[in-house]
């Protein structure tokens, strides 16, 4: 039952993600990182909100529906969310040296790997 909750809620944030770009695209009319600085910082406060109300107590949800909603939904709408949720968990167990490096490793590492392939699709032939 959790692959099909992490597909169908996977299905769903997909969609909504491309929903949001095409309704950017229509009005930014250049190439921009709205639309995903948008889907990013929204699913970022969204996870936020779901991982504090489960904390608190006052949201209790079944694995099956929080693989759903965290996993699929914001997994499909936007991978960020869930980085930035692994950050927090980090530094609120006390290891605020390795949500530092999680950070800095994913957007350094992740810029080089981008930049990387980028530059081997191009040059190869």
């Amino acid at each position: 039952m959790m692959w099909v909750a992490a597909a169908a809620g996977g299905a769903l944030g997909s969609l909504a993600r491309h929903i949001v770009n095409q309704a950017f695209a229509l009005v930014v009319t250049r190439p921009s990182p709205w639309a995903t600085a948008s889907v990013n910082l929204l699913g970022s406060g969204i996870i936020g909100v779901l991982a504090g109300l489960s904390a608190s107590g006052r949201l209790s949800m079944s694995p099956t529906w929080r693989v759903f909603l965290q996993v699929g939904i914001l997994g499909g709408f936007t991978t960020f969310s869930s980085f930035m949720l692994d950050t927090l968990t980090l530094s609120q167990s006390g290891d605020t040296g390795m949500a530092f490096a999680n950070v800095a490793g994913q957007l350094f590492v992740g810029f080089a790997a981008v930049w990387f392939g980028y530059w081997l699709a191009v040059t190869i032939r």
